[in-house]
């Protein structure tokens, strides 16, 4: 609680009138939130909404949660989490430079991938496959499933009550299963906060991936094409620091968001690259028939064992539609770790206890 006479909240909307470019969305143009709250005396809109992702329930699961490799042995391999904060920050950079708003900029990155599924995206298409299979049309879409994380789920179901431009971002993040590309693809739909985490999404993964690939031992240094190199650099930190570069440079020559044609071409290249090299090889697919096994045993004993279904997760529904879309919920928001354990426990026998 602030102290009394403390209020900083005019102050912080004129600084943003002082800073932020014709670009930026500032706090005072919030169209605002579902359920109306009073101005906070020492916050704008969007910094409270990237508090309240930082202290939620999910924004913690995802230090538990496969980026690309499944439960690693090193400490050093990124997860779902270290992805979620290395693409905030490069988001922050780029926001910075074109004087964007970065509280908003820095809540859409914080919240993008709250409802991503536990063994990455080979997790989201099993349960994609299970929900068209049950009658959910939609399937399930991992930046959907953010934003009802964060208007149904947390706070035990009354959500965050996010601003809608914190909403907006998180829902465009990404177009859904399948979208890969990092051309920044013409929106104006949607705030330049929301393209930059866009952009900063693909901008993490694509260096990150290639880092740990070469952690793992599946490329080697001396492997990676030169001409990714001459266009890129040679270390993480300075294909970063190209990309970064090029989108402000290029952006502040265009006027729109922007890479140059070239680091365009190379970025794609890359991630074709890390397609054929990383993502396909065996040993990365190698999990992929018992994670299925593991995903969907567990979603069909929760469907058909209300005893079961009860000890989980809630009272048993007796509206299988209901039922079903609070199962998928609760599968979704399983980390890898604890998935593995409740189908350790449901579907693999344990030795019968020794009476004395």
């Amino acid at each position: 609680m602030a102290r009394d006479g403390i209020d900083l909240y005019e102050k912080l909307l004129e600084r943003e009138e002082a800073t932020l470019s014709l670009w930026g969305l500032k706090s005072r143009d919030s169209k605002g939130r579902k359920i109306p709250e009073e101005p906070d005396r020492v916050r704008t809109a969007f910094q409270r909404d990237r508090d309240r992702i930082i202290h939620c329930k999910a924004f913690r699961r995802l230090k538990h949660k496969t980026q690309v490799f499944l439960a690693p042995e090193g400490d050093h391999f990124r997860t779902r989490l270290t992805h979620t904060l290395e693409t905030t920050q490069i988001a922050r950079g780029i926001g910075r430079a074109l004087g964007l708003n970065e509280d908003l900029t820095e809540a859409i990155g914080l919240g993008h991938d709250l409802g991503h599924t536990p063994f990455g995206h080979a997790g989201e298409k099993i349960l994609n496959d299970w929900c068209l299979k049950h009658g959910i049309e939609s399937g399930f879409q991992h930046h959907i499933q953010s934003v009802r994380v964060v208007e149904v789920l947390e706070n035990d179901g009354a959500g965050l009550n996010l601003t809608f431009e914190t909403v907006e971002g998180i829902l465009k993040h990404t177009k859904g299963p399948g979208d890969y590309s990092v051309v920044l693809e013409p929106d104006d739909t949607l705030h330049w906060e929301g393209r930059v985490v866009k952009i900063s999404d693909r901008i993490a993964y694509v260096n990150h991936d290639l880092q740990d690939a070469v952690e793992a031992g599946l490329v080697k240094n001396e492997d990676i094409p030169q001409a990714f190199i001459k266009i890129l650099g040679a270390t993480n930190r300075e294909r970063i620091s190209s990309m970064v570069i090029d989108i402000i440079s290029t952006t502040m020559k265009e006027g729109r968001l922007a890479l140059s044609p070239e680091m365009d071409s190379a970025i794609n290249n890359l991630k074709d690259y890390l397609f054929e090299r990383v993502y396909y090889r065996s040993e990365i697919r190698s999990h992929d028939d018992a994670i299925r096994r593991c995903l969907e045993g567990l979603l069909d004993i929760f469907s058909n064992e209300k005893e079961i279904y009860e000890r989980y997760l809630k009272a048993w529904e007796d509206d299988k539609t209901v039922r079903t879309r609070h199962l998928v919920d609760y599968v979704a928001g399983m980390t890898d770790r604890y998935a593995i354990s409740v189908a350790q426990e449901l579907m693999v026998p344990s030795p019968w206890p020794f009476m004395r």
